[in-house]
């Protein structure tokens, strides 16, 4: 900048002199030599100030990447720790290579009956272990065309299958398509539950990474088709192949390839054996997907869908009559032995003979007067005299409901439950020829009235059971009290009632399975020796090694065999001449019937010295019958299961059963004076007159003590 008070030399003034306000251009620089060594400065001149500005805002846009940069790896780390700490703490560790093909492989149990011969397998279904190489080239083709097109071409994790997914999922406003590789899918099948939730799928893609960096893809391909699940209890594709078409993975032909490889989007809803068109359709989208990869011909696909896949005759076999029990089985095997125990052969209890008379007997009657009597389901179980399970029927039909009503429902026993009743009576001193008042009772606002709403006055004890009578069943638990019931029962072995019950309990409220209540009425059977039901003989390992062999354990004593025998008494002649005569089939057997309030349940359990045996029918909605007493239908159930049980057996009676016992009666202290005084009025009227009349005074009164048993 020029000093305004500082004079330029005269020779450099322009013509004129300044005017106010010019200013001097300035002198131009001298020339400088150019210098190599040093940098080379700016080139002034037009449009030097946009090239500073572009200079500024390079440096700060580069300063504000930097500030980016490291603000992104702050927030990627924070997030990495988020995620880390909220989904990543509990990751289940990946085992070894050698542990990977081992691990999550439950046991496979085979079932035959008390004779040897096969029921049933039960327990994940594996074949062999599979080897690329040895298979068909469409075979894995048909299963990438199915899950993962681009297996081999993205890593663990396919970010482009994600968005394609979420698309569509978006597009039809719903879950309709999956971004999981084939490596995701393997991991969350060892690993994980199917939960769907963020956690799940975040510790899927951490086990698919670390999957892959232990396995080539080969080998994930392997695993995954070793452990994929295909229905029907059936996991690995050689154990899919034998189930489904009797032969190994590596004789498989395209369309049976294609069918396979259809069931693991949906194993249960395709199941071959019960919808096969559900799957066919998808057989036909793997054709089509592989087409479309060229990876088979046009005529291969043609030829593939001309022929549908034939189940062998093996895949459609069922476990018909024996589903239930080897249901009932199967889940006391794996309490013995556990989860991770090896493949396994199981001797049961079951006699084929009767299991078959079981279950014909009940869904004959059931189809037969079903509709007429409004009831839709039975249950029945028979145990032999040691507590062997020689029968067990869980419903009509096992293919349409596999819910065990022998075993799982607790339903009301109704007056088959009164057995205990009057059980608690005899322990507390009462005999059957006892006296009691069958007339209407109220206890509170409780009035229980007897079936047909009649009484008959003063009844002996063992007629009020023979006819079931409820007033006096209700007296009874009045006297002895309800918790007494209680512990009888549990003594029994039945476990479902309160300690302290209300009175209800005489008449049976109380839900109980019919396989207690049947076992529980074994302790008559066995003089007072409560026996624990069992339906496993013998456990071995598929190479042979026994693991368990069911050993007769001693009777637990329950209940006095002298009371045991009043009982039995009792109970014969509830069939022999009360409610249970339709059970009466000419041997000595005793009983009871049941029936719940509003003819909802009906019952008869009973037993000879060789078998007991109960029988329930009714509605699994809890449907009132068409006023059928257990007396009824039960009864002949159960009457036509024992005649088929005891066709070879030789009638006997209960050898030991003991006598009655007999009252002991005391004198009545005052008896003695009413002697006395009746022989002076004697002695007196004869001085009078010599015919006497009859005095009609007071009998003695016997009084009789709470009996005790002998020793037995």
């Amino acid at each position: 900048m020029t000093d305004e008070n500082h004079e330029p030399p005269s020779s450099e003034r322009p013509q004129g002199g300044l005017r106010r306000g010019d200013r001097p251009e300035p002198a131009p620089a001298p020339d400088e030599p150019f210098r190599a060594d040093l940098p080379r400065g700016r080139r002034k001149g037009k449009g030097g100030g946009a090239s500073r500005f572009w200079l500024s805002a390079l440096k700060w846009l580069g300063a504000l990447a930097v500030v980016l940069v490291i603000g992104a790896g702050v927030a990627a780390f924070a997030a990495w720790n988020y995620v880390s700490e909220t989904y990543l703490q509990d990751l289940p560790p990946v085992p070894s290579r050698e542990q990977l093909y081992a691990s999550t492989r439950a046991p496979a149990i085979k079932f035959y009956d008390m004779n040897g011969a096969f029921i049933a397998s039960r327990g994940p279904q594996y074949g062999e272990r599979v080897d690329l190489e040895r298979l068909p080239d469409y075979v894995p083709k048909a299963f990438l065309a199915a899950e993962d097109r681009r297996f081999y071409h993205h890593g663990a994790v396919d970010p482009w299958a994600i968005a394609r997914a979420a698309y569509a999922n978006h597009k039809a406003g719903r879950v309709v398509e999956g971004g999981s590789t084939i490596t995701q899918q393997l991991a969350k099948g060892m690993f994980l539950s199917p939960a769907q939730n963020i956690k799940r799928k975040v510790q899927e893609a951490a086990l698919a990474y670390r999957l892959e960096e232990m396995l080539s893809k080969d080998e994930v391909l392997e695993l995954y088709l070793d452990r994929i699940y295909f229905g029907a209890n059936t996991f690995g594709l050689d154990g899919a192949s034998r189930t489904y078409f009797d032969k190994p993975a590596s004789q498989l032909n395209l369309s049976e390839a294609a069918l396979l490889a259809a069931l693991p989007k949906a194993p249960s809803r395709m199941a071959l054996h019960r919808n096969m068109d559900k799957a066919l359709k998808r057989q036909r989208l793997v054709l089509e997907r592989m087409r479309g990869e060229n990876w088979i011909s046009e005529a291969e696909m043609r030829s593939a869908l001309a022929r549908p896949p034939q189940l062998a005759a093996t895949a459609l076999a069922s476990e018909g009559d024996y589903g239930y029990l080897v249901d009932y089985a199967q889940t006391e095997v794996l309490k013995m032995v556990g989860e991770a125990s090896p493949d396994l052969i199981v001797t049961l209890t079951v006699d084929p003979r009767l299991q078959k008379a079981g279950a014909d007997g009940l869904r004959r009657i059931i189809e037969a007067d079903g509709k007429a009597i409004g009831a839709s389901q039975g249950a029945m179980v028979a145990l032999d005299s040691t507590g062997a399970v020689r029968a067990m029927v869980g419903g009509v039909d096992y293919a349409k409901s596999v819910f065990n009503r022998a075993v799982q429902a607790r339903r009301q026993p109704g007056s088959s439950f009164k057995p205990f009743v009057y059980a608690a009576a005899v322990e507390m001193g009462v005999l059957p020829t006892d006296t009691r008042v069958d007339e209407p009772v109220k206890i509170g606002d409780w009035e229980p009235k007897n079936f047909g709403g009649k009484y008959a006055g003063e009844v002996t004890v063992e007629s009020a059971l023979a006819r079931s009578l409820n007033t006096v069943a209700v007296r009874l638990g009045e006297e002895v009290g309800p918790a007494a019931i209680a512990n009888l029962a549990m003594r029994f072995g039945i476990t479902t009632l309160p300690p302290n019950p209300n009175l209800s309990v005489s008449l049976g409220a109380y839900e109980v399975p019919l396989i207690e209540m049947t076992s529980a009425y074994q302790v008559f059977q066995q003089a007072g020796n409560r026996l624990t039901p069992y339906i496993v003989a013998e456990i071995r390992t598929a190479d042979g090694q026994a693991i368990f062999t069911h050993r007769t354990a001693s009777p637990v004593p329950a209940y006095d065999i002298h009371w045991a025998s009043i009982m039995v008494k009792m109970m014969q002649k509830v069939v022999t001449g009360g409610t249970g005569t339709r059970a009466n089939f000419g041997r000595p057997a005793a009983g009871k019937t049941g029936t719940s309030q509003n003819f909802r349940d009906a019952w008869f359990i009973g037993f000879t010295p060789d078998y007991v045996a109960g029988v329930w029918v009714g509605n699994d909605d809890d449907t009132p019958m068409n006023k059928v007493t257990g007396g009824e239908v039960a009864a002949r159930i159960w009457k036509d299961f024992m005649v088929t049980a005891h066709m070879t057996l030789p009638s006997r009676e209960f050898d030991w059963l003991l006598p009655d016992p007999q009252p002991i009666y005391e004198d009545d202290p005052r008896n003695g004076f009413y002697q006395g005084l009746a022989a002076e009025f004697g002695e007196a009227a004869q001085s009078v007159d010599p015919d006497p009349p009859v005095l009609d005074l007071p009998d003695p009164d016997p009084v009789r003590p709470r009996f005790e048993p002998e020793p037995h």
